[in-house]
């Protein structure tokens, strides 16, 4: 099978590999669509600790179950699926406790074992997902970023009724984290980036306010739009510097600073403003399985659509498109990899 291998620091190459033997449990998914993840982005350029080159990237991917292990039930050959790739052990101190997503044995499909950068992968068939042949396989790639978004939206704005919703990042994490606000009740959203081709994207698919947040009449426009009800809930999607510097400036006292961007680890962060403001700060990391499945829910009822924000290559353009994001060259939000193309 054709495969797009990372191999070291800025390196993919297509290549030939074996397809995948089965053990009992797993089942075998032919691959139709793969997305390209931010975190791949860290990994391809040698920044990321947890994956090992040689390694067969892919963690978000829709396809069909071209075979299935011989103890496996309950799924058949030929089903249109997606794939959670959170693989959890059921047996730790967190999994018992019901804190899935913090696993003290987790894997991901993709980084601790072989993903969707191939025509085949094999996963274990408790991690899929039957979606409606009906469902587009790019919306249905979509699965687990919105997964992600689901999570972390639905907690930060668990506290306020109708909040005005600021997020930082108008990248895929961030314009899935909109659209999930607008489908749970959020009044205004702003969606903030320091990259104007990517701001007039979102304006283009429905994103009503956008704002340069490099701008220095940024706290200006952004009182404008909000009034006096200001920013109650605050979504970091990028995580560096200049945005948790300004999350705290800009949101409400009482209100929630939500992190999902793994920008950078150590950040001075006013603590004393936000004992006295009584702020909240939390952050997210993936998802529960529920939340995989209601992510998955809002695909099917076309609640969140692929169509404006993303682009489709070929496998064979996965190196130059790993090249174009790091240097900046893609407008869209998300590319996808067409393993039919």
């Amino acid at each position: 099978m054709k495969v797009l291998s990372w191999n070291g620091p800025k390196q993919m190459d297509i290549e030939e590999r074996p397809i995948p033997k089965l053990a009992k449990d797993e089942v075998l998914v032919k691959v139709d669509v793969a997305g390209i993840c931010g975190s791949e982005i860290e990994g391809f350029l040698g920044h990321n600790s947890l994956r090992v080159p040689p390694l067969i990237m892919g963690h978000e991917f829709s396809g069909h179950l071209e075979s299935l292990g011989e103890e496996v039930n309950g799924v058949t050959k030929g089903t249109k699926v997606v794939v959670n790739p959170l693989l959890t052990c059921g047996n730790c101190k967190q999994c018992i406790r019901g804190n899935e997503t913090q696993c003290e044995n987790r894997q991901i499909i993709g980084i601790h074992r072989s993903g969707a950068f191939a025509e085949y992968v094999a996963v274990p068939a408790s991690a899929v997902v039957e979606v409606p042949e009906r469902v587009d396989s790019y919306a249905a790639t979509l699965s687990e970023p919105l997964a992600c978004c689901f999570r972390a939206v639905r907690r930060a704005m668990a506290v306020h009724t109708v909040p005005n919703v600021l997020i930082f990042g108008a990248g895929a994490i961030g314009l899935l984290s909109a659209l999930v606000a607008k489908e749970l009740g959020a009044s205004k959203i702003i969606v903030a980036d320091i990259n104007e081709a990517r701001l007039q994207t979102l304006k283009e698919i429905g994103i009503e306010h956008t704002l340069n947040n490099d701008k220095d009449d940024f706290e200006l426009e952004l009182e404008k739009i909000t009034g006096y009800k200001g920013i109650d809930v605050l979504i970091d999607a990028v995580g560096f510097l200049p945005t948790r510097s300004q999350a705290a400036k800009v949101i409400n006292p009482g209100g929630v600073i939500m992190n999902i961007g793994l920008g950078v680890n150590e950040t001075p962060l006013p603590i004393n403003d936000f004992i006295r403001n009584e702020i909240t700060v939390m952050g997210s990391f993936c998802y529960s399985g529920q939340d995989f499945q209601d992510a998955v829910q809002l695909l099917v009822n076309g609640k969140v659509t692929p169509g404006g924000w993303t682009e489709v290559r070929r496998l064979e353009d996965g190196q130059q498109s790993f090249m174009d994001l790091i240097e900046g060259k893609v407008k869209n939000s998300k590319i996808f990899l067409d393993l039919n193309k």
